[in-house]
């Protein structure tokens, strides 16, 4: 009789946990579905502003994607974020491109760095770049988030023949970057994404550039 009463209780017990786990988990699916769209609108909107600290004189944002190697406007979801090969053409008030916001990341001295590139097409030069998610080490390697001689190396950096990271101070050259003393992995580590992203992205932006540039010619 004992042994039928302590299965009876454990069956109990075993339903009561289960049930308690069912309610938590449905609860917990609830809350995330009710907060993805704000937490989506909101990374949207961060993504936006950088956008336009990247590409200064944007107006309007227009995202790209890649179509059979070539750039062609999203046409998705309007607020959804584009899957696969992305960048974002700044337009100023007249319509005309202004530069395109290229996402990159790669490995840095603690974990993933992540990146957001502003680029200049005609000039192939870089004009602005902002981390977007780091995790260096802080004090040293964090310093490529706020180091203001070392951001300002991408206001006009030239991507060819190939960017290189040079000793504090020792800059002579546009395609040249001055890494940052106690941070040179970090900074180095920033570089090989920029070499890594122009790498990717210079033989499919060039074309689009250049059709846009035919296509704003006047009619003779």
């Amino acid at each position: 009789m004992s042994d039928i009463v302590k299965n009876s209780s454990f069956v109990r017990l075993v339903f009561t946990l289960g049930g308690a786990g069912l309610v938590s988990g449905i609860i917990l699916v609830g809350v995330y579905l009710v907060t993805l769209p704000i937490i989506q609108a909101n990374r949207a909107e961060a993504l936006n502003a950088a956008i336009l600290r990247v590409v200064k004189g944007t107006e309007t944002v227009e995202a790209m994607v890649v179509d059979g190697g070539t750039l062609k406007p999203y046409e998705g979801e309007a607020g959804k974020a584009p899957k696969g090969e992305v960048v974002y053409a700044g337009k100023d008030a007249d319509g005309k491109l202004v530069g395109y916001a290229i996402p990159a990341e790669g490995p840095g001295f603690q974990d993933t760095i992540v990146l957001l590139i502003g680029f200049d097409p005609t000039r192939r030069v870089i004009i602005g770049m902002e981390v977007l998610e780091s995790r260096e080490t802080p004090g040293l390697g964090d310093k490529i988030t706020s180091d203001a001689h070392f951001l300002s190396n991408f206001e006009a950096l030239a991507v060819e023949p190939t960017i290189v990271g040079v000793k504090n101070g020792a800059r002579a050259n546009p395609n040249e970057v001055d890494t940052i003393t106690g941070a040179t992995i970090s900074s180095k580590a920033v570089i090989s994404i920029l070499n890594k992203s122009m790498d990717t992205w210079l033989s499919i932006i060039a074309p689009a550039v250049d059709t846009t540039s035919a296509s704003n010619e006047p009619q003779r």
